[in-house]
């Protein structure tokens, strides 16, 4: 349990799924925890839940000490410009969950020296699930501690420097919608050798859930898993090859630098 209060600045999707994970691991005790955004009647199933939401971002910061920032890239700015001056550097810890917004950045924002992190998690933090990357500026130890315990709770975390983050979340945060793709495209294919829609999902998802956890626990290459699998003129080569000859790996890597790019445009237009 964490024993300090928590503002969630944006209930937006990344917000929510934020704020419930925190809530379901218990991490947080729901009278900690304040959410605003502008359309606040849509945070209602979360005040049911006893937790104090609202419009007023000042107010927020005011009574809360761990502040996440879940906004839109394009809105950042205006929102570090209304809630700068109820930043208290003794008091306050700030971290950002926004894309393309750096900690220095941040900190030429806030004109003040408290510690700031970018936290880069993805949409499975709403099961405990998250892969989530981390990076500081002006942090002490313990500061990165709570951070880590804070989102270990939601996930795995990883501390990396802050240059790298715009890669994190293509790979870390981009890529659930990748790997998705590749299940709806895994079903797809049962279904055409037989299965029903409903079984060939079930199978994909799960075969997908396996690899990774084969990979996480063992600490493998991917090749040394799948030399485990692929006899001499067996089935499995033969749809790996077939996939390599159409383009699979190359379509996947490509897919990846245009998400980085893309994140260098989103930075751009918030300069």
């Amino acid at each position: 349990m964490i024993d300090k209060k928590v503002a969630i600045i944006g209930g937006g999707n990344l917000g929510q799924a934020i704020s419930t994970g925190l809530l379901d691991s218990q991490k947080v005790k729901p009278e900690n925890m304040q959410m605003t955004r502008r359309k606040s009647a849509l945070l209602a199933p979360f005040a049911q839940l006893g937790v104090k939401t609202g419009s007023d971002n000042c107010l927020a910061v005011r009574e809360s000490e761990l502040i996440i920032l879940a906004v839109k890239p394009k809105t950042i700015v205006q929102v570090l410009d209304e809630i700068k001056e109820e930043l208290e550097p003794n008091k306050h810890i700030l971290i950002s969950v926004v894309t393309g917004y750096t900690l220095k950045d941040m900190y030429y924002r806030v004109e003040k020296k408290l510690p700031l992190f970018r936290a880069m998690p993805n949409t499975a933090i709403a099961i405990r699930e998250s892969m989530t990357c981390i990076s500081q500026r002006n942090a002490e130890e313990k500061d990165i501690q709570l951070v880590q315990e804070l989102f270990n709770a939601l996930g795995k975390t990883v501390l990396i420097e802050d240059d790298l983050m715009a890669a994190a979340t293509v790979l870390g945060a981009c890529g659930i919608a990748y790997s998705m793709r590749y299940i709806r495209a895994c079903s797809q294919g049962g279904i055409e050798i037989g299965f029903g829609a409903e079984t060939a999902q079930v199978i994909a998802a799960q075969m997908v859930k396996g690899a990774a956890a084969l990979l996480l626990e063992n600490g493998n290459h991917p090749e040394q898993e799948i030399d485990k699998v692929t006899t001499p003129q067996g089935c499995t080569i033969v749809g790996l090859n077939e996939m390599e000859h159409q383009g699979f790996s190359s379509a996947l890597i490509k897919g990846v630098i245009s998400s980085y790019h893309k994140i260098a445009d989103i930075k751009d237009s918030i300069d």
